[in-house]
């Protein structure tokens, strides 16, 4: 596995996809290569101004602290520690964040062991010796698949205002955290948070199940305005530009307690049940390879 990287400057930095795409390695890939960091850093462009949220180590401490956390664990289920804790540390607006460049040099300048750790893929049992594999896309790539940038994003779309809650529930099932974040419908937040409340209830629980309920989810999409129905309270971009302010000031995210977001106004509540209960409804129609019916023996 790649090394802690060497050579750490005290603030993140933007690295574009072309100067990513040479760092790419079939070395760093398989997991027995470092990342050249003085070389990169050569390439990458520092953050404008001084803003404290722009500060390098507080990113790499929690990094560190996920990978000891989680060192018997398996790997995935850093997830949902990290990605409220990584939101709560970068404190971006989702136009920065909509900047690949940032997630490149996380990826690549910051933590490339945490993403070799986190998503180097077992070894085939045919292919004898041969040796696990990241994807490429875990440090370059779109946001649903970069390893840091699917976690803060996750953490922005579920989360119910300062509450990080149900972005634990969803991280801590792979599949929901791998396919929600691909549905246009969650940015809509009662959909995000109907599809939580689901896990919560025990309605969905296995990967078949919530890949079911994300198809019929997607599909009804196109018929019903969930805005319209189960419409959420306005967006006020205040508490957010407030809690990015704060950042001057703030400690670093605590380890055992859920951080707190910005103080947005939460989801109405009823919105989410409506959701959640029109969900719950749709599932139990849709075919799940497995599940027994009054029809029909599992397969």
């Amino acid at each position: 596995m790649t090394d802690k990287p060497n050579h750490l400057p005290e603030r993140l930095a933007f690295l574009a996809d072309l100067n990513a795409a040479r760092y790419l390695t079939e070395g760093l890939l398989t997991g027995k290569e470092d990342v050249p960091a003085i070389a990169l850093n050569k390439v990458a462009e520092p953050l404008p101004g001084d803003e404290a949220r722009g500060a390098l180590m507080p990113v790499r401490d929690l990094v560190d602290d996920a990978m000891h956390a989680f060192r018997d664990e398996k790997v995935t289920a850093a997830d949902a520690w990290l990605a409220p804790r990584l939101h709560a540390t970068l404190r971006l607006t989702r136009r920065e964040a909509a900047d690949r460049r940032l997630w490149n040099y996380l990826a690549l300048g910051v933590a490339p062991d945490y993403v070799v750790w986190r998503h180097m893929s077992e070894p085939k049992k045919e292919s004898l010796g041969e040796a696990g594999r990241v994807a490429a896309t875990r440090f370059r790539g779109a946001s649903y698949t970069q390893a840091f940038a699917r976690l803060w994003w996750a953490a922005e779309l579920f989360r119910n205002g300062s509450d990080y809650g149900p972005v634990v529930t969803v991280c801590a099932h792979q599949d929901m955290l791998n396919t929600g974040l691909r549905l246009d419908a969650i940015d809509h937040r009662p959909t995000a948070l109907a599809l939580a409340r689901l896990i919560e209830r025990g309605t969905v629980s296995t990967g078949r199940e919530i890949n079911a309920l994300a198809r019929v989810v997607n599909a009804s999409a196109a018929t019903l305005m969930y805005d319209v129905v189960a419409p959420d309270v306005e967006r006020d971009g205040r508490p957010t530009a407030q809690w990015i302010e704060a950042a001057e000031s703030a400690p670093a995210v605590p380890r055992r307690a859920l951080p707190e977001g910005p103080d947005e106004e939460r989801a109405p509540e009823d919105a989410v049940t409506a959701l959640a209960d029109h969900f719950g409804e749709l599932f139990a129609g849709a075919p799940v390879r497995g599940r027994k019916t009054d029809d029909n023996e599992a397969d």
